[in-house]
């Protein structure tokens, strides 16, 4: 059953008013508890939100099979964006601050730009913070993306990421560590996308109750876990990338550091571009140490713009996404048994 987008409608619909036509669009408890209800909170930059939107909503409409799952779209608004972002935003997309009266089954928070030292001092600390909360008392399960799951334990329990030596950029290879039913039916060697210029300690977590899931000896924790009253999941890494995400990362970083913008010269992701793209970017990426100039992009190969040609982690990513969706609708229909908790949390 395909994935359904719950946008917001256009100005001047007319919006159902009464509490009774309120509830006969939702259906009885009995129809509510065939239907997943996620919310999408899209803190990502300008450029890459509606990627991110088809990303998350691509994979997942491939991991739901015969599940019901309706997409609802949240941006908070703390998030620094241009004056034509957050317009689109406004006409598409709910204020998270007002999930409070919302009714959620689950959440997925994406990573934002860093644009502060610290994490603390971003401008939706407070914002993205509060939002954790909220989902730790108002769904069975969350997903944390990337900068979202470094704030989400520093926030619970102290954890401060630590800056890396270099960007980890690159599909990488993850174990399984731990038995889970998120992780199960995953087969070794787990590839999954990163790009992140922060890591956590794989000790930290585990001293403060954290189960890594998946994990690899050099980039250390990729999936890990934390049952609150919500079930909490973290990803350092991205499932949901496309093909050529990381290739319009790597275009984007170099356009960057020619342009002065920043002053390390991006890696090549790690075994991610075909060997004979690989040599190419190689060859440009040492002219353009050399010539540091804006005007260099436009000799960038144009087989750099693209990545392996399909995406060799969707088959993990599509499993990952269907465990946590199985979760998430085993864990409601546990809820829904209990009649007098069922009113209390989704309405009569």
């Amino acid at each position: 059953m395909p994935v359904t987008v719950e946008r917001l409608p256009p100005t001047g619909v007319a919006q159902l008013g009464n509490m009774r036509e309120r509830r006969v669009r939702r259906g009885t408890i009995r129809d509510r508890g065939k239907t997943i209800e996620i919310g999408l909170v899209n803190n990502m930059p300008d450029a890459a939100l509606l990627a991110t939107e088809r990303q998350f909503f691509s994979l997942l409409d491939a991991a739901c099979g015969s599940t019901d799952v309706r997409l609802h779209l949240f941006a908070l608004r703390d998030v620094p964006r241009s004056d034509e972002a957050r317009g689109a935003l406004a006409r598409t997309h709910q204020d998270a601050g007002q999930l409070r009266s919302k009714r959620l089954d689950a959440l997925i928070v994406t990573g934002a730009e860093p644009v502060a030292p610290t994490l603390a001092k971003e401008p939706y600390w407070r914002a993205l913070t509060a939002l954790i909360d909220w989902a730790d008392s108002n769904t069975v399960s969350t997903i944390l993306s990337c900068l979202a799951a470094h704030v989400g334990v520093q926030h619970f329990d102290g954890i401060e990421r630590q800056p890396l030596p270099a960007k980890c950029s690159g599909l990488f290879a993850f174990e399984t560590v731990a038995r889970d039913k998120l992780v199960s039916d995953l087969s070794s060697g787990v590839l999954t996308p990163h790009s992140r210029r922060n890591g956590l300690s794989q000790q930290d977590l585990v001293d403060r109750g954290y189960q890594a899931l998946t994990y690899d000896s050099e980039i250390g924790v990729d999936i890990f876990i934390k049952q609150k009253q919500s079930l909490f999941v973290f990803l350092q890494g991205h499932p949901e990338y496309e093909d050529d995400s990381l290739a319009r990362e790597y275009r984007r970083d170099m356009n960057r550091f020619l342009r002065g913008e920043q002053d390390a010269l991006p890696a090549i992701p790690h075994a991610y571009f075909p060997v004979q793209v690989e040599r190419a970017l190689a060859a440009f990426a040492e002219r353009a140490w050399l010539e540091r100039r804006p005007e260099l992009m436009a000799a960038f190969p144009d087989a750099g713009g693209f990545g392996p040609g399909h995406a060799p982690w969707r088959k993990s990513a599509i499993q990952l996404y269907r465990n946590w969706l199985d979760i998430i609708a085993e864990r409601k229909a546990a809820l829904l048994e209990d009649a007098p908790i069922a009113v209390a949390r989704w309405g009569g």
